[in-house]
C-alpha cells in the first residue's frame, strides 16, 4: 500500500483542475500580450481567473497579481514593500517559512532594515503584547506573520494582528500559503496589505501563485522585463497554470466545510490512536482545533535507536511524510521551527499532513507501521 501524508509540501491535482488546464493547453496557446485573436483569447482566460479569485476573496481583481510561486509572492511583498516605502524596521518570528526569513536576513545584512523577532511560546503562539511593544517602540514597521505554520500547524490570529498594524500604521504581510483554500479569507474586512497563495497547496498546479496587494499600498515590480500583470511583473503569463489555480480555489471554496470536517476527523483520530498505541508520544504545536491548522499534525516520537531512520522506514513501508528534529547545535541541519519552540533535539518528529483525498484506511495502515517501529515495550 502507498500512502501520501505530505500534503503540506504539495497536494495532488484535482481531476477537475486537470481537465480545465488540458483544455487550455490544447486550444489556447496564444501569448496573452499579443493583440490578435489568439492572444486576446488567452488574455480573457487570465482575466476571468483573476475575477474568480477576487470574488472568492471579496476584493477587486485589480488587487490580484499572478506569480510563479508563493516564494516569489513573499519576496515581492517584502522587498518591494520595504524598499518602496522606505521602511527601516521589520517584525517577524523565528518560525516563518524560509521564503520570509531568508528575505529579511538578506535585507538586514544589506543594512536596509533592523529586524526584530516577536516572542513565541513552546507551541508556536505569537506573544501579541510583545508585538504591540515592538510596534510602539519603533518607527513605521513592516510586519510579516504567517496565518498557519507549515511545520507545526499553529494558527495566528491575523485579524488581531491586522488591527494592531492599523493602529500603529504598520504594513502587514501575511503568508497564507498553508491556509488559502482551507479557510475563508474576506479581504473586505481583513486589515492586510499583502497576502500570498501557492496553487499546489490546494490541489492546483505547481509553478503558479498570486500576491494580493491592497489598493491603498503601491509598490514597484520585483521582476522587470515586460508590461504583464499591469506592469507589476515582467514575463509571459502561465495561462494554463493561472486557469488551474482559479479552478482549484473555486473548488476549495465550494467544498471547504465538508473537507474541513473530513480532514479534522482524520487528524483527531490519528492523534487519539497515537496516544493509545505509542507510549511517550507528544505533539509539536497547538492541537486545539480552534488554534491549529486541521491539515497538519506534527508528532514527536520517543527517542530510540532507530530514531534517525524513522522517515526512511516509513518510506520503505510506502508512507510519504516529512519531518526531522530540532537543531542540537548551530551547525546541525534541522528544523528551525522545532528549534524555535524548544523541541527536544533527540526526539524524531514527523509531520503528517492530510488532504481531502486522505482516508481512514491510510491512517490505519500508517498507525500499524508505526506500532511495528515503536512496540509497547519501548
Amino acid at each position: 500500500m502507498r500512502v501520501y501524508l505530505d500534503n503540506a509540501a504539495t497536494t495532488p491535482l484535482d481531476p477537475e483542475v486537470i481537465k480545465e488546464m488540458y483544455k487550455v493547453m490544447e486550444t489556447n496557446f496564444g501569448n496573452p500580450s499579443s493583440i490578435h485573436s489568439h492572444g486576446r483569447e488567452a488574455r480573457a482566460l487570465i482575466e476571468k481567473a483573476r475575477k474568480t479569485i477576487a470574488n472568492l476573496l471579496h476584493t477587486s481583481p485589480a488587487e490580484i497579481f499572478f506569480t510563479s510561486s508563493g516564494t516569489e509572492a513573499d519576496n515581492t511583498a517584502i522587498r518591494c514593500g520595504i524598499v518602496d516605502h522606505h521602511i527601516t524596521h521589520a517584525i517577524t518570528t523565528r518560525l516563518e517559512h524560509h521564503a520570509v526569513l531568508h528575505t529579511f536576513e538578506a535585507l538586514e545584512k544589506a543594512g536596509t532594515i533592523k529586524l526584530s523577532f516577536v516572542n513565541t511560546d513552546d507551541k508556536g503562539n505569537v506573544d501579541y503584547a510583545h508585538l504591540e511593544e515592538l510596534l510602539q517602540n519603533n518607527e513605521r514597521s513592516f510586519v510579516s506573520l504567517m496565518h498557519a505554520n507549515n511545520e507545526i500547524g499553529t494558527l495566528t490570529d491575523i485579524e488581531r494582528v491586522g488591527d494592531l498594524c492599523e493602529q500603529y500604521n504598520a504594513i502587514f504581510h501575511c503568508d497564507t500559503v498553508q491556509t488559502m483554500g482551507h479557510y475563508p479569507h474576506d479581504l473586505s474586512k481583513l486589515k492586510v496589505n499583502f497576502l500570498v497563495c501557492a496553487a499546489h497547496k490546494l490541489h492546483g498546479p505547481k509553478g503558479v501563485g498570486f500576491l494580493h496587494v491592497n489598493h491603498k499600498l503601491k509598490i514597484k515590480p520585483l521582476i522587470y522585463g515586460g508590461s504583464q500583470e499591469r506592469n507589476m511583473r515582467g514575463g509571459t503569463e502561465n495561462v494554463y497554470g493561472i486557469v488551474g489555480l482559479a479552478k482549484a480555489l473555486e473548488i476549495a471554496y465550494a467544498e471547504m466545510e465538508q473537507h474541513q470536517q473530513h480532514i479534522q476527523g482524520l487528524k483527531t483520530y490519528m492523534m487519539e490512536q497515537l496516544k493509545e498505541q505509542v507510549p511517550g508520544v507528544q505533539f509539536n504545536g497547538e492541537t486545539d482545533p480552534d488554534k491549529s491548522l486541521y491539515t497538519v499534525l506534527n508528532v514527536s516520537f520517543p527517542d530510540t535507536d532507530m530514531a534517525d531512520m524513522l522517515l526512511f522506514n516509513l518510506d520503505i513501508a510506502g508512507i510519504s511524510a516529512s519531518g526531522g528534529s530540532a537543531c542540537s547545535s548551530g551547525t546541525d541541519i534541522g528544523s528551525h521551527v522545532l528549534t524555535a519552540i524548544g523541541a527536544s533535539a533527540t526526539r524524531p518528529s514527523v509531520r503528517f499532513s492530510f488532504s481531502k483525498y486522505s482516508t481512514k484506511e491510510e491512517v490505519d495502515y500508517t498507525l500499524a507501521k508505526i506500532r511495528e517501529l515503536f512496540p509497547v515495550n519501548v
